[in-house]
Formats: C-alpha cells, sequence, structure tokens
C-alpha cells in the first residue's frame, strides 16, 4: 500500500492518500492493535469495509512515523481522536484508497470519493436550489462531487452532530477546475464562519476535498 499523494499543507497540517493494495492480514501485521480494536474488525463485513478501517490506521502510524501503539477512538459524535495526544485528525476512504489528515494546530476535515453518475440522483438532498442554480454545480457530476466533499469534510471538521449539509453549509461560486479551492459559510452554534476548502480529482476518477482551520 504505497502512499500516492503526500502535502504539506502548512507547518502543522499534513494530508496523505494511500492507495490500498494488501490484504487484511498483511494491513493487519503492520498495526498493533488490542482486543476492543480487534473486536471492531470482526465486527465489520468481510472485504472493503474491514480493509478501509486497517488501512486508515496503517496510513495514520506513517504518518506519525511511530512503533509505539496509537490508540485512535471515536467520540461521542463519532469523530475520531488520538487518545493523550493534541493531534487533530480526520480520516476517509472509499474503494482502493484511504486518506487521513492530521494537524497539531487545527481543526481538520477530509472526504474523498469515487465518482460516479448516480450523485445526480441525490444532490436535492445535499444542496440548496440557490447552490444548484450554480452553472459549475448544477448537473456537472465533478462539480456535485466538489460540493459534496466540501460539505463532507467540513462536516468532519466540525466533528458534533446536527450539521445538515443543505441548512446549515452553503457553497460559495467558485470556478471548477481539477484541483482548486472553493469558499463555504457555514451556520454553526457559535455563528456564522466562512472557511476555504481545498480539492482536487485524482486521474482515476476520484474526488477529494478537505478542510483545515482553527
Amino acid at each position: 500500500m504505497p502512499v500516492v499523494f503526500n502535502k504539506e499543507i502548512d507547518d502543522q497540517s499534513v494530508l496523505s492518500v494511500w492507495k490500498i493494495e494488501e490484504t487484511e492480514e498483511q494491513l493487519l501485521a503492520g498495526l498493533q492493535l488490542k482486543q476492543h480494536e480487534l473486536d471492531v474488525i470482526h465486527s465489520l463485513s468481510a472485504g472493503k469495509r474491514a480493509l478501509h478501517w486497517l488501512a486508515t490506521r496503517v496510513l495514520l502510524r506513517t504518518m506519525l512515523n511511530t512503533t509505539d501503539y496509537i490508540d485512535c477512538q471515536m467520540d461521542e459524535h463519532g469523530k475520531p481522536y488520538l487518545v493523550n495526544s493534541d493531534m487533530h485528525i480526520s480520516l476517509s476512504h472509499s474503494y482502493d484508497y484511504a486518506a487521513v489528515i492530521i494537524s497539531k494546530g487545527k481543526q481538520v476535515g477530509v472526504d474523498i470519493e469515487l465518482i460516479k453518475m448516480k450523485i445526480k440522483s441525490i444532490k436535492h438532498k445535499f444542496l440548496s436550489d440557490v447552490e444548484l442554480a450554480q452553472k459549475q454545480i448544477g448537473d456537472n457530476t465533478n462539480g456535485l462531487y466538489v460540493a459534496w466533499c466540501a460539505k463532507e469534510a467540513i462536516y468532519k471538521w466540525h466533528g458534533k452532530k446536527g450539521l445538515e449539509f443543505k441548512q446549515h453549509i452553503h457553497i460559495k461560486p467558485f470556478k471548477l477546475k481539477d484541483e482548486g479551492s472553493l469558499q463555504a459559510l457555514v451556520e454553526l452554534p457559535s455563528g456564522m464562519k466562512e472557511l476555504t476548502v481545498n480539492y482536487f480529482k485524482t486521474k482515476d476518477g476520484y474526488m477529494l476535498g478537505y478542510v483545515v482551520s482553527p
């Protein structure tokens, strides 16, 4: 499972993407897992779900460059965190890829998705009419995935339940490219916040979006 993409976002934050080519056994060999983690793996269906869980943890270990046990848990909102560490993390996976973003001083969120035409059938569920009226989103599959990945990354950045994609996260007009950025307004309990979301499309048809912000 090689790292196929690695980016130092700033002096505290790094994003990496790993292509999953190993078996469960090979991934397990690269980890130190305790019984509660093995129980999680056994509860997952055979195939991609277990591979995804393992791959994000192996990538996390690689990025942290440590042989020590990494205690990665989920809080009550489902947001991953590292026990006894001030590092912020976000995990994502889709089909053949795993993505992890880490930061020492900022909240982070990442999402990777395999681009599929079927997103057009659900676009009204996560985009407002105002967003759908934007020509770069509308009926453009790539634009729809940029918007989805952006909203998912923001949701993970926030890390708390109750944030609705359609109601609380608003994508401002942007110029659609294979790699670019956009601005989004987010209605948080503490008030409105504007975030920058960076995104890129891979050569083999995946879209990735990420957020790094205090």
